[in-house]
């Protein structure tokens, strides 16, 4: 095998990989680098055709990337919906993301969240993140900040965060987020950590 054999192969590696990601980010950059990797290749190899079909595949690519990175946080790309606690379409997503949410969420508990205040966060017509929290005198107790996986590297729950007024009218001045919480996010948000936790003071 020689070494533009190895970068045809890796090139076309790299293609399937990516057709394998759910998440949308990482599917379109593993994407582009493999057309990057074949159009060398073919370029090699003078197969002009495979060239100008990874080209375009590239500038695709390019296309859509500019598009996430400019709209990742973008309030104009993401509604914020206050739903009941008991909402059959909360209910739902809560169930169809079991697994999941317990594996970034372990401390979760479905039950018993009567009293929760619980959003969607959506992007067009799809579902693309739940916040749940429930008030404690002052302080807002996240107890769960779900997204889902096509969604994970644009973190859309921050949009409920930077509307304080979800939590200040309900006299909140302290949002604390879920204990123990995997792979957190707050850092970027202006939370402070607190032990597990995070805490955003809402001033």
């Amino acid at each position: 095998m020689t070494w533009l054999d190895v970068i045809g192969w890796t090139g076309s590696a790299l293609l399937v990989w990516s057709l394998l990601q759910s998440r949308l980010l990482r599917l379109r950059a593993l994407n582009l680098v493999g057309c990057l990797v074949l159009i060398g290749f073919n370029l090699a190899l003078e197969v002009w055709p495979m060239v100008g079909l990874n080209a375009v595949l590239a500038v695709i690519n390019v296309w859509y990337l500019a598009r996430m990175m400019m709209s990742r946080h973008d309030e104009r790309a993401y509604r914020v919906a206050e739903v009941r606690s008991g909402d059959e379409v909360l209910t739902h997503v809560l169930q169809q993301h079991h697994d999941d949410i317990r594996s970034f969420n372990p401390g979760f508990r479905v039950e018993g969240g009567e009293d929760r205040c619980a959003f969607l966060v959506l992007n067009g017509d799809e579902i693309v993140g739940v916040v749940l929290f429930r008030v404690a005198g002052d302080r807002a107790q996240v107890e769960l900040d779900y997204v889902t996986q096509r969604y994970r590297d644009f973190t859309p729950g921050e949009f409920v965060y930077r509307r304080s007024d979800l939590f200040t009218k309900r006299g909140c001045r302290t949002v604390v987020s879920p204990p123990g919480m995997l792979a957190p996010y707050y850092d970027r948000l202006g939370f402070r950590r607190d032990g597990e936790s995070y805490v955003l003071d809402l001033g």
